[in-house]
């Protein structure tokens, strides 16, 4: 019975983690995939312009 409990967590992880790319993969793209690609354009456009200008304040 050693050999059941040794293979009871890496077989419960497998079946999550197949089931977490099935999920990853069934929601790629759909009625929100032009959003999320404006979203991370205008991420990677931000970084890409260089550092903001950060509010300055006077402190004695």
């Amino acid at each position: 019975m050693d050999y059941v409990s040794a293979l009871v967590p890496p077989v419960v992880m497998a079946i999550f983690f197949i089931g977490l790319v099935r999920v990853i993969v069934k929601t790629q793209g759909g009625a929100a995939k032009s959003k999320e690609d404006a979203a991370v354009d205008a991420a990677f456009a931000r970084a890409e312009s260089g550092p903001r200008a950060e509010h300055t304040t006077a402190r004695d």
